[in-house]
């Protein structure tokens, strides 16, 4: 049952994976959050690059170091080099049904897109075989494989199935795929390939014996041959590890390799268990051995083994050509093993010498920590490794080749002035994506796409008579194969790629050492997917929010959504906001105005050529006005000063009220439509052209324009007779009408919109007598009874493309598509315009019912079988948000359809192409290039009419006309993003942020932070010994602090410095009683902080409370007008894990250790306990239901208590507990009516709703 929705996707990068998906030349991403699957196109776009200054230390992005700090808007970077920039386009994402555990790529015969197809691995030993499907543009599945249940014989003492990870690893070559599940099996998957066993990379025919024809290599005959020709795989088999060797009992990693002619793979296990506290005892207890595969014996057959390798190791990375063989990472060094045994490693810090026996190189002098890093390839054919720390730095690993063999690898670390801190948290997976381009995923902080070039000092390059210097740097091109349509240069490649191995003797070593120069690699960022992961707190706040138009001091009172985000330097706050608060710029007065339009013009010097403005700012505004039943028009000018109405032009206010305005010919001719004719003026308002739609006698029985949309050179009238009309605009600027076919002639439209095809995006094509005449503009029209009908203008004899189908609404709309069926939607309105930003923007067609929702459908070509040529199809796009009540005056049911105002396209919204819906809520429909199209509404309610304004003092805005007919002039808020369907802005704190809350009186937030800092033994008469302490390589501890950040600038306006090793787990205001005498209440801070000083150790705990009192702010800064003071600091046995207010007494309840604690605040600054009840564990959460006394109290390992809290006695009264054992991570309370319920959400993210019945 589907009891909840999530308010935002996951944005944590888990899984990448780059491989030809949509077809065999495509270049695709594709990634896994946790439980989402999307799929990305790479798009080349030249961009502005910031100075590498301004790269390196990351101030150019929203996640700065320094708290209130935000991203430059949008055009007021300084200027760099324009240089191309890889960014990341979403073409569909699914939402899964589990926890993606790895990502695979696997060759298929015969897959539906000519793509490799992609293998998804899922909690509890599950595997999915998906390809695309180009006819529906979507995955789609071909097989699932499931290994749990009582065919797998397990030992009844191994872990449970959700105690250990299984993830994939596949044949380089596709010839099978390996799932490893619980604690010592595997799965083998095999693949039909053509000639496994005779296309290979060493076949020699003298040895081999002559090329037969290629067969399914694992076809037995019979059964199997007639398998292959269905499914793309062979029948699977689980082994276990200990079947081949009894020593693999504690397998770490397991990979396939690469240059090995049946598949062979890599294991890196232990034959007992590894333990820090054990190293004197047992130091290198790791092994490594490589395993052959025989999938028609179903046999492995060990090569080569490795004994005595650090304890510490935990992955081996396959490396292809010129290096090969396998890189094995541990915590302190980095070991190679090639194909013959041979092993050349590196120690990275101190520890890498001392605590293994295997022999290392020392580069210890780096001190890093390999603690989740990880490793990946810089190219295919390259002889270099980039390995991205935890902490998001970079380093590059290159390796001395001699002929075929690796005789030694060194490291170097990549300086932040070359891009080496670009990353602000550790990796959680690397793919390359193209040439010089890499996508890093993150969990901790945003997932980017890196770029780098390289300076060849010896290089010498000849091209298009262009000669370089040798003693010249020469950076390689900044260009990647990453966009569809681009293909290498193999002379390129050989040009620009590293050095190659030569075959002479003499120049067979290829040597990249310590002693390359350090800034030999530049990277700089290309594109970022925004990660708001992971949370460990949330809070409501009600920020002071001033309303356009309302009087100064008087504000509307909305709620905010804080959490936190990020670890390390990614570490800081996320704010989610429902509605889009705009920044108003200005406020004009135009009584009874209902719509308005902004109109940009071009003065032409002569009747054929003009030049449109630099900034192409607007110049006008029209407005139409509604007062009783005088409809009427004016028209004014923008100026510096403000609005300056058009008098003695040939406007006339008193034509009638507009009802859509224009520009023809490149700006140069003004359109007015009115209801029953059209005016066209020059740049300077003058009258050029009346087109009356009907005779003067039979004016008032004429049809009325109720709708009319522009696109150059054409406008489009719809009437309320349901006909519509055509004209064209020749090169002087005359309109004239054009001569319709009979389809149109015979009536029967609702709606109808243009859009300019320049991209050429629906393919859509009719015959014409003369090409030249054939132009990219196409009429959408609705019919009554729901039908699409494309025309490609000025084409009107017969349509290009016809969908009746279109009120059911159906996934997959195409030209035939059709089904019986009374639930047919009532279509009002239609609109095709672009959504995207400025690196990537697409048409949608976009479909307004008359309970006014939105549909949305994107276009798309699918194959027909049998055709060469592919047809328009449309893809439903979901939307899981409903339009909210329109405006009644405008949108009610008894209100005529001419008198609702339609949908608007925005273009360049600061940066935004958008479409606006006006009403009682007004909403965007907002999209990101790496995002799905957003329905986001406005706080500013009800919104008659929205319109693009350009102007000096307001760039790339808007303008609206409200309930009370005042037009403002805003902006859209700065530093926001609206790809989750929610206004999210990030407050960069960098350092990691454990918990906040909202402190409502002052309009504050209080925050828990930590750092790390090294750590030193103290001194202690019991250890002389600990004064001898020499390494230089400390360890780090975390350090935390209690900050008071003001919500409306963002910044850090008072700090509590805590001990050292002290954490803060809680934050929480409570209306707590001061005083035992009067009994006055303030609403004060509780901290709940624990002393975390080691294993060897018991843990203690500190309860703060702090009062945030009024102060004298610093001068210039009236923000720091409060500050922290400490009330009361209590020592507790015990870390404080969890807080609550409980009771009517103005009391707390406080988690520490294995007890929870009712204490009371006294007038000396000591918390008095009262109640006590013993738990289990470790207490995660405590919650009150406010009034009734009962508490909630939840145990990470045991699971939920429901608690009485009595006041006459103190006492804590158990009610009930769990029925079985649940790791709470949240809880709380559930009332419904008189019916309680307790929901729960454990580790493995499922969600628990309990019931409490004493009956």
């Amino acid at each position: 049952m589907q009891c909840y929705t999530e308010l935002t996707p996951p944005t944590a990068v888990t899984h990448s994976l780059s491989l030809p998906f949509l077809s065999a030349s495509a270049n695709n991403l594709v990634i896994a959050k946790t439980s989402l699957l999307q799929i990305f196109a790479l798009k080349a776009v030249l961009t502005d690059t910031v100075p590498s200054t301004e790269a390196s230390t990351g101030l150019h992005r929203s996640s700065a170091n320094v708290p209130g700090s935000s991203t430059a808007p949008t055009g007021t970077l300084q200027r760099g080099d324009r240089a191309p920039t890889t960014k990341l386009v979403l073409l569909a994402q699914y939402e899964l049904s589990g926890i993606v555990t790895s990502l695979a790529r696997v060759k298929i015969l015969n897959s539906k897109s000519g793509g490799e197809a992609l293998l998804v691995s899922l909690r509890n030993a599950k595997v999915s075989l998906v390809e695309w499907d180009p006819e529906c543009y979507s995955i789609s599945k071909i097989s699932i494989h499931l290994y749990e249940g009582e065919k797998v014989l397990r030992n009844p003492w191994e872990p449970a199935e959700d105690d250990n990870v299984s993830y994939l690893t596949v044949d380089p070559r596709s010839r099978c795929a390996a799932l490893k599940f619980g604690a010592r099996h595997l799965a083998i998957i095999p693949f039909h390939q053509q000639g496994d066993d005779l296309v290979m990379d060493d076949y020699d025919p003298d040895i081999d014996g002559e090329k037969v024809e290629a067969k399914v290599a694992h076809g037995k005959g019979g059964e199997e041959d007639k398998m292959a020709e269905k499914t793309p795989y062979g029948p699977s088999f689980v082994v276990s590890m200990l079947a081949l060797d009894p020593t693999l009992l504690h397998p770490v990693h397991v990979a396939f390799l690469y240059e090995y002619r049946e598949p062979t793979f890599g294991v890196l296990y232990s034959q007992m268990a590894s333990s820090v506290g054990l190293l004197p005892e047992r130091r290198d207890t790791l092994s490594y051995t490589v395993i052959t595969l025989d999938l028609e014996q179903r046999a492995l057959t060990a090569l080569l083994s490795i004994s005595n390798l650090p304890y510490d190791m935990f992955g081996v990375m396959p490396l292809q050509l010129p290096i090969g063989g396998s890189l094995l990472i541990g915590g302190n060094e980095l070991i190679h093993v090639d194909q013959a045994g041979k092993t050349n490693g590196v120690a990275v810090n101190e520890f890498g010498k001392t605590s293994t026996l295997f022999s290392l190189a020392d580069q210890s002098d780096l001190g890093f920590r390999l603690e989740g890093s990880l490793v990946e390839q810089l190219g295919h054919e390259s002889n270099e490794l980039l390995l991205v720390l935890g902490t998001g730095e970079l380093a590059i690993i290159g390796f001395k080749i001699d002929g075929r063999s690796v005789s030694g690898m060194a490291l170097r670390q990549v300086s932040a002035q070359d891009g080496g801190s670009l990353l602000l948290a550790g990796p959680s997976c690397a793919s390359l994506v193209g040439r010089g381009r890499m996508f890093v995923g993150s969990e901790d902080s945003d997932s980017v796409v890196l770029g780098w070039s390289r300076r060849l000092d010896k290089l010498k390059r000849q091209r298009s008579g262009l000669g370089v210097d040798a003693a010249a740097e020469v950076a390689t091109p900044d260009l990647s194969d990453v966009e569809e349509g681009i293909d290498d240069d193999d002379d390129d490649d050989d040009l620009y790629a590293s050095a190659k191995i030569e075959e002479k003797p003499k120049q067979a070593t290829t040597t990249a050492d310590a002693s390359t120069q350090s800034d030999e690699y530049r990277f700089r960022m290309h594109d970022t997917l925004e990660n708001f992961g992971p949370i460990r707190s949330v809070t409501l706040g009600k920020p002071q929010i001033q309303v356009a138009g309302a009087p100064e001091g008087a504000a509307d009172t909305g709620l905010e959504l804080m959490t936190t985000s990020g670890r390390g330097r990614a570490g800081g706050l996320t704010s989610f906001r429902r509605q889009i608060e705009p920044r108003v710029v200005e406020c004009h007065s135009i009584p009874n105005a209902t719509r308005i339009w902004t109109v940009s013009v071009t003065r032409a010097s002569d009747g054929l050529s003009s030049e449109r403005q630099p900034e192409d700012l607007d110049n006008y505004i029209i407005a139409s006005t509604e007062s009783d039943d005088d409809l009427r028009s004016a028209a004014y000018k923008l100026t510096p000063s403000g609005l300056e109405e058009l008098k003695d032009e040939d406007f006339e206010p008193d034509a009638g009220a507009s009802i859509e305005v224009g520009t023809l010919n490149n700006g140069t001719r003004i359109v007015q439509v009115l209801a029953t004719e059209l005016r066209t003026f020059d740049a300077d308002f003058g009258l050029a052209q009346i087109i009356p739609l009907a005779e003067e006698e039979s004016m008032d029985g004429a049809a009325k324009i109720i709708h009319a949309s522009f696109a150059d050179p054409y406008v489009l009238l719809v009437r309320d007779d349901e006909s519509i009309m055509i004209l064209r605009a020749d090169e002087g600027g005359e309109l004239e009408e054009l001569e319709q076919g009979p389809s149109l002639k015979r009536k029967g439209f609702r709606h109808g919109c243009l859009y300019d095809d320049s991209s050429d995006v629906f393919r859509l094509e009719t015959e014409v007598d003369d090409e030249d005449d054939a132009g990219n503009v196409l009429m959408f029209l609705l019919t009554v009874g729901g039908g699409l009908q494309i025309f490609r203008l000025p084409s009107l004899g017969q349509f290009v493309y016809r969908a009746e189908g279109l009120s059911l609404l159906p996934p997959f709309l195409a030209p035939d598509f059709w089904r019986r069926s009374q639930a047919k939607e009532d279509l009002r309105e239609v609109l095709v315009a672009e959504l995207g930003d400025s690196s990537h923007k697409t048409p949608y067609l976009v479909l307004r019912s008359g309970s006014n929702d939105l549909i949305l459908y994107q276009p798309y070509h699918s194959s027909v079988p049998g055709k060469s040529d592919a047809t328009l199809h449309f893809l439903k796009i979901p939307n899981p948000q409903f339009t909210k009540t329109s405006l009644p005056s405008l949108y009610d049911d008894e209100v005529e359809d001419d008198r609702r105002e339609p949908m608007r396209a925005i273009n360049d919204l600061d940066g935004y192409s958008t479409i606006f819906l006006p009403g009682q809520a007004p909403t965007f429909i907002l999209k990101s290039a790496s995002s799905p199209p957003q329905l986001v509404n406005m706080r500013e309610k009800p919104i008659q009419c929205l319109t693009r304004l350009n102007i000096s003092q307001c760039e790339r805005g808007f303008a609206y006309v409200d309930q009370r007919g005042s037009i403002t002039f805003a902006q859209l808020p700065a530093d926001c993003h609206y790809h989750t369907g929610w206004v999210t802005r990030k407050i960069p704190f960098g350092e990691d942020v454990h918990a906040l809350d909202y402190h409502e009186p002052t309009a504050t937030y209080v925050v828990g932070v930590s750092k790390q800092v090294p750590f030193k033994l103290p001194e202690d008469e019991t250890h002389p010994e600990w004064t001898s302490e020499t390494t230089a390589f400390l360890p780090q501890v975390e350090q935390g602090a209690v900050k008071l950040l003001d919500h409306g600038t963002w910044s850090i306006i008072d700090e509590y410095p805590l001990s050292a090793a002290e954490v803060v787990m809680s934050i929480k205001t409570m209306n707590l009683e001061i005083s035992e005498n009067t009994h006055k209440r303030l609403p004060l801070i509780v901290v709940g902080t624990a002393i975390i000083r080691g294993e060897d150790l018991p843990a203690q705990g500190r309860i703060y409370v702090f009062n945030i009192i009024p102060v004298v702010p610093e001068p210039d800064r009236p923000e720091t007008g409060h500050r922290l003071k400490l009330i009361a600091k209590e020592e507790i046995k015990g870390a404080v894990t969890a807080l609550s207010e409980i009771g009517t007494q103005g009391f707390l309840l406080a988690a520490q250790g294995q007890k929870c604690m009712v204490r009371g605040l006294k007038e000396d600054g000591t918390l008095l306990p009262v109640a006590f009840m013993d738990m289990q564990c470790y207490t995660s959460v405590v919650k009150e239901l406010k009034g009734t006394g009962l508490c909630l109290m939840g145990d990470a390992v045991k699971g939920v208590w429901l608690v009485g809290y009595y006041e006459d006695p103190y006492q804590l009264r158990l009610f009930g507990k769990s029925p079985s054992h649940i790791e709470v991570l949240a809880a709380d309370f559930l009332p419904d009516g008189k019916q309680l319920y307790l929901v729960v959400a454990d580790a493995n993210g499922n969600i628990h709703v309990l019931q409490f019945d004493p009956e």
